[in-house]
């Protein structure tokens, strides 16, 4: 039994990283619900997701540095939300970096718009590895606090199996409802001032 439950937390530590590379909120704050059980340790997941995170959007960085033929194709597809995230750069600057990090759709398109302009290197990597870090810490330790109440939550909706799709069709229509009003083009916006 503790041989299977060392390897559990052996692959939890992999998966956390892999799915810290893209993202990784629910991986991390499973991780510090599983490190409040005692079945994971706090500071590894913290340092793993930190690790992952800024791998992951250094990694985006350059690909928008040194690779926009590839980045083109995908980046055609989405041009009013690649010109949202370089107003939110223009506007917000080093902070959008942080926040970000707890925005999902921004997540992807800040680091590879970044990497598009002139934004230094060096400076883009420091603000990414702190950012990283706080977000591991807010987002893990934060969990691991709230364990107690995650662990009853994810029981009552265990036990009432609609809540969750419900939930998360809310949140994606949400987030999709956002994403189309921010990023709707001036001519519609001027069009409907004139028609009122």
């Amino acid at each position: 039994m503790e041989d299977i439950l060392s390897s559990l937390s052996t692959y939890g530590y992999i998966v956390l990283f892999l799915y810290s590379i893209g993202g990784g909120m629910v991986a991390l704050i499973a991780a510090g619900v599983l490190s409040y059980t005692g079945k994971m340790d706090l500071t590894t997941c913290l340092v793993v997701a930190t690790v992952a995170n800024t791998l992951g959007d250094s990694l985006l960085f350059y690909m928008g540095r040194y690779n926009k033929s590839v980045m083109m194709p995908y980046l055609k597809k989405h041009r009013r939300k690649v010109a949202l995230a370089h107003l939110l750069l223009k506007k917000y600057g080093d902070k959008i970096i942080f926040i970000k990090k707890f925005i999902y759709g921004a997540k992807t398109l800040i680091p590879v718009v970044a990497g598009l302009t002139k934004y230094n290197i060096v400076k883009f990597n420091i603000i990414n590895a702190i950012s990283a870090a706080l977000w591991a810490l807010i987002i893990g330790g934060g969990s691991y606090m709230a364990g107690e109440f995650l662990i009853e939550l994810t029981k009552s909706i265990s036990s009432k199996p609609w809540i969750a799709p419900l939930t998360l069709f809310s949140v994606v229509g949400l987030l999709w409802w956002y994403m189309s009003y921010a990023t709707k083009s001036k001519k519609s916006n001027r069009k409907n001032t004139l028609e009122e």
